[in-house]
């Protein structure tokens, strides 16, 4: 088990997620359950399917050994947990039960609301604190879960080898994360970086690298960056049809903010400087 520290990367991510503007923005545009990128199977698909099937797909893509409905008891440990939208979806698996990291403490005290009010707070643990420092054993995982969250680390190969850690022999990690294409220097994601207070990206080949390095195998990526595309987008959409419900919750400058931001994320994405897709890793067994 390791002491949990955080970086100056996840002080700021914290302290991002933390205000009131990106909570209520959060909230109401993913519907306060799933903020991260979804797969649509229309267009212009409520943002909120769209997102619950990246989470079924990922679901699907772990194995079924990884969440055996029989006896045996499973641990997930979701990296990023956000409003726990994963980790309840996780739990219609009777005998699994879900460790949450995450930094933000504005959305763990709704993560937690939430869970009671499904009543799976019994099966939901969750921490205040960082992937880069899990306060939790050697060992321990049958699968790391993580969506769209490793992004805002300052040091991807630390989270890397803590997943390696925690895993058991056999076990799997499956995540999304918004990435640079492979080969793209950091120079070129310049707006997009300066907007997330971060150095660089990770890429697919590099997120391989450091998996190994870690004792980690790479057994799917499957590309989808189409959807960081559709995603972004759709969100742009809603920022601006929504905006005068918004603004009664949430400053102008925010939604200004991230308005153009998003903008940089959808035009990273067509000019093919940015990537996104499912990965599964698995340590093997010695």
């Amino acid at each position: 088990m390791t002491q949990n520290v955080y970086s100056d990367a996840a002080t700021t991510a914290a302290s991002y997620y933390d205000s009131a503007d990106a909570d209520h923005f959060y909230a109401d545009i993913w519907g306060g359950e799933d903020i991260h990128i979804g797969l649509y199977a229309e267009p212009n698909e409520a943002i909120a399917a769209a997102s619950r099937r990246t989470v079924d797909t990922l679901i699907g893509l772990i194995g079924p050994d990884g969440l055996s409905d029989g006896p045996t008891k499973r641990l997930v440990v979701d990296f990023g947990s956000g409003y726990g939208g994963a980790a309840r979806r996780l739990c219609q698996h009777p005998n699994l039960r879900v460790e949450a990291i995450n930094i933000s403490t504005v959305e763990n005290v709704r993560h937690r609301l939430l869970n009671q009010e499904a009543g799976v707070d019994q099966r939901i643990t969750v921490h205040d604190a960082s992937f880069e420092s899990v306060p939790l054993a050697d060992g321990c995982a049958d699968v790391i879960w993580s969506q769209d969250a490793i992004l805002h680390s300052g040091d991807r190969q630390t989270v890397m080898r803590e997943a390696s850690r925690l895993l058991k022999p056999g076990g799997v990690m499956v995540m999304t994360d918004p990435m640079a294409a492979d080969g793209v220097p950091s120079e070129s994601l310049s707006a997009i970086l300066q907007r997330i207070h971060l150095q660089d990206l990770g890429s697919p080949e590099r997120y391989k690298t450091w998996a190994n390095a870690a004792g980690l195998e790479r057994t799917d990526w499957d590309d989808q960056t189409p959807m960081l595309i559709r995603h972004y987008s759709r969100v742009r959409e809603e920022l601006k049809q929504r905006r005068e419900h918004l603004i009664r919750t949430i400053s102008a400058d925010y939604l200004e903010r991230m308005d153009a931001g998003l903008g940089h994320w959808v035009d990273g994405g067509q000019a093919g400087r940015l990537c996104w897709g499912l990965m599964r890793f698995r340590k093997p067994i010695p």
